[in-house]
């Protein structure tokens, strides 16, 4: 991993996606969903600047228009909105699955959301947050970027989980606890412990929340 550890966009991973024609340009019958990610336009009904969840190295972003397309089976809970009317989080309801709550929010790959949450599954009373700003660093929940083979991901998901909880709770102290107690040496790259150490010693609830959270 490069030493620079300004987040910066890259097309996520779990979903399909195809590359633009050098010649022609955009492919015909695909939207551009940005950072040179291009998707089926009508595979999310309704939607016509589809959302895309990107997640890339030590950042995350979400690109194009969250659009509520109202309850559904499945897909339930109810939206959170910024002071300007704008979908900034989800509430996860009883049964409900990811990849609905995409079709319902306009997210095409709505199954990332529980990744892009630091957590594996989804749980019903559950905050998902749908706004991570791609300016403030987003830490890997699977494994650090530098892991190499063998590594121990369910102690390391775990720790991650554990700072989300408290983060959320506002309880920095826990958060320091975990990472000198177990996830500071599950990273090899003094750059990203670094940055880690800085946001954990400034206690900024803002940051912390985007990384772990």
């Amino acid at each position: 991993m490069a030493d620079d550890l300004s987040p910066t966009p890259s097309a996520s991973q779990g979903a399909s996606a195809s590359e633009p024609e050098v010649e022609t340009g955009l492919p015909e019958g695909y939207v551009d969903v940005g950072h040179g990610t291009y998707v089926p336009a009508d595979e999310t009904a309704g939607c016509e600047s589809p959302a895309y969840i990107h997640i890339g190295g030590m950042s995350a972003e979400v690109t194009g228009e969250i659009v509520d397309q109202g309850a559904r089976d499945f897909a339930s809970g109810t939206v959170g909105l910024d002071d300007e009317g704008a979908i900034v989080s989800y509430t996860v309801a009883p049964g409900d699955v990811p990849t609905v709550i995409g079709d319902r929010l306009c997210i095409y790959n709505g199954i990332m959301l529980a990744t892009l949450n630091h957590t594996r599954d989804i749980h019903p009373d559950q905050v998902l947050r749908l706004d991570p700003d791609p300016t403030i660093a987003w830490v890997p929940y699977y494994n650090p970027n530098e892991a190499g083979e063998g590594f121990q991901q369910i102690p390391y998901q775990e720790a991650i989980e554990g700072m989300g909880r408290a983060a959320d709770a506002g309880d920095v102290d826990t958060m320091r606890g975990i990472w000198n107690d177990s996830l500071k040496v599950m990273f090899t790259n003094p750059a990203v412990i670094d940055q880690i150490q800085k946001a954990l010693d400034s206690g900024d609830l803002t940051v912390l929340g985007q990384m772990f959270s």
